[in-house]
């Protein structure tokens, strides 16, 4: 019946199921392109690139606040994997809670289970590029060119152990002391320190009812020109000198 070309009638159709593969994913770009004038640690945009370690190729991995573009979380590592992204969280100092999206590339080390139960329990919002779109994570990919120019081609690496020292030492000067063009030429810490010392943030439960603790009575009564910013669950106080 297949080589004449026949069908019984008694054949029904046979459903597939179709695998959501990465590039497919439903997850929304949230970000869309919108990387200035972004709060501290709202969004977190990261990429990885390939290093050439010995006679071998290694990764990298890292972490950028959209805030200030610092580098908040880095890692090396043999394999391009979930399990590198993951290892880049841990080094944040910080609570990961304070992290609303983190935004990526639609890549398999993304797409990953380990990934998303990181996610779900400091409860971040997750956001995809378009697919094929490098223009949708901008700032990771900048980032990275910066890190190829004046880190990776200038170097040699023998070991994966070497990298990680070198690359932990370029963190701590790209972070502390090379200046920004989108910052004002300021080192992300020194924006950080400047923008952030005149905020104030309070965690709520709830939003719409809001109260103010004892304690800072002293503080709204000498500031007495303020407001508050509805941001997710926090509520930032912001002083007016």
């Amino acid at each position: 019946m297949k080589q004449k070309g026949l069908v019984s009638n008694y054949t029904t159709a046979q459903f597939r199921p179709h695998k959501d593969t990465c590039n497919e994913s439903k997850i929304e770009n949230i970000i869309d392109r919108q990387f200035n004038k972004q709060p501290f640690r709202n969004v977190v945009v990261s990429d990885l690139t390939y290093v050439r370690v010995g006679m071998s190729w290694n990764n990298i991995c890292v972490l950028v606040d959209l805030f200030n573009r610092e580098i908040i979380g880095y890692s090396a590592g043999p394999n391009k994997t979930a399990l590198l992204v993951k290892q880049a969280f841990q080094t944040i100092n910080g609570n990961l809670k304070d992290i609303q999206i983190f935004h990526m590339d639609r890549g398999n080390e993304f797409k990953n289970e380990l990934i998303e139960d990181t996610l779900k329990v400091f409860e971040i919002t997750q956001s995809l590029s378009h697919k094929g779109c490098p223009y949708d994570n901008a700032v990771a990919e900048a980032t990275f060119k910066i890190i190829k120019t004046e880190f990776v081609h200038n170097q040699t690496f023998a070991n994966l152990y070497e990298l990680k020292y070198k690359l932990s030492d370029y963190v701590n000067w790209f972070n502390n002391h090379r200046i920004h063009s989108s910052l004002g030429y300021l080192t992300p810490r020194e924006y950080r320190m400047i923008t952030l010392k005149n905020v104030v943030w309070i965690t709520v439960d709830n939003p719409q009812q809001v109260y103010v603790h004892k304690e800072l009575y002293p503080f709204l009564l000498y500031y007495t020109n303020y407001f508050f910013i509805n941001n997710h669950s926090k509520i930032r106080i912001i002083k007016n000198n």
